[in-house]
């Protein structure tokens, strides 16, 4: 199975990319591909400059990446209520790409978390609603508040039993996609 992971941030120190790491190490047996945003800046999505220039090859190149993988982990920082303005652009380059949608029906596990006791519930409210008008298949979400007191930096995992049980129940979930896919 391959697995595309996705940090929606392009913050060297993104909680968001440590989030969406560990929940891919869940995965067993798994083909992991870890997206970072920084390898996907582009000019600031403007149709005038899409007319000019036509999409940028990383919008292409993260297209492509989606279609390449069996599953979705995407884990969205939240800056002011919603996406961050390095995943949005990625989003809205990559939705110009015609005639496929961003997501391509590739099934998802959205996940979101922050220092706060919302734990990034209002950006993944936004991709709840969102996603699906873009391809997305969104099996389960998770979330995970209160980040630097319910994850452990030092092994790189859920320190909060009840959370890692949780999240450990939504990866089953998108594991058992693999036996599907097998059919």
């Amino acid at each position: 199975m391959k697995i595309l992971a996705v940090a929606g941030s392009n913050s060297d120190t993104s909680i968001n990319k440590l989030l969406v790491s560990y929940a891919a190490s869940l995965i067993e047996n798994a083909e992991v591909e870890i997206v970072d945003m920084n390898d996907f800046e582009m000019p600031i999505y403007k149709h005038q400059r899409e007319v000019e220039s036509g999409i940028p090859q990383e919008a292409v190149d993260f297209a492509a990446k989606i279609d390449a993988a069996d599953v979705l982990l995407v884990s969205l920082s939240e800056h002011n209520g919603t996406y961050s303005t390095a995943f949005k652009n990625v989003f809205d380059w990559t939705s110009r790409i015609k005639p496929r949608s961003v997501w391509n029906e590739v099934p998802m596990l959205l996940m979101a978390t922050a220092p706060g006791g919302r734990g990034g519930l209002g950006v993944l409210e936004a991709a709840e609603k969102r996603f699906p008008s873009h391809g997305g298949n969104i099996i389960d979400t998770f979330t995970l508040p209160f980040f630097n007191d319910n994850f452990d930096k030092e092994s790189n995992k859920i320190s909060n039993e009840e959370k890692n049980s949780e999240l450990k129940e939504k990866i089953q979930k998108i594991s058992a996609i693999e036996s599907i896919l097998e059919k």
